[in-house]
């Protein structure tokens, strides 16, 4: 355990978060994602995870650490419900709050289609699995920059 460090972020995810970099992305997936096998195709290349803890939980998690990128639109984004694009799931509602919170302003999640977050997540630079069993629990956050000290 260290000060100060959310608890769900073990040793392999807090090496990732460090060493990625400004425009870097991180997914975030429920169980029900094809993590391992995209996982693959990512510039970490092994997939990294929180078992037991829900995306939001999750998102927390990385969010205590990570900055969103602020020079693009969707440095936060969703996988949209196939047939229902607009619809949004109790599981992105949780995840916009926190998103909302760690950032301290409205902060607006775009939507992906599918298939476009599938492949956004193989270019992605690491997958974090969690265990949301609930469905769309999916989102991809991109690596802002922390300003230097005045």
């Amino acid at each position: 355990m260290l000060k100060g460090i959310d608890p769900l972020l073990n040793a392999e995810l807090l090496h990732a978060l460090r060493a990625m970099g400004h425009g870097d992305d991180l997914i975030i997936a429920d169980a029900n994602f094809p993590a391992q096998s995209i996982a693959r195709q990512t510039v970490l290349g092994r997939l990294l995870r929180i078992d037991g803890a829900s995306a939001a939980e999750a998102a927390a998690a990385v969010l205590s650490l990570m900055p969103l990128d602020s020079f693009i639109d969707d440095a936060a984004a969703r996988m949209e419900v196939v047939g229902a694009p607009e619809e949004i799931p109790a599981v992105q509602s949780e995840v916009q709050a926190v998103i909302d919170a760690a950032e301290g302003k409205p902060w607006p999640l775009a939507s992906l289609e599918r298939h476009a977050f599938y492949a956004r997540a193989k270019s992605a630079y690491c997958v974090i699995q969690t265990g949301e069993r609930r469905f769309y629990g999916c989102f991809a956050l991109t690596k802002g920059v922390i300003p230097p000290e005045p």
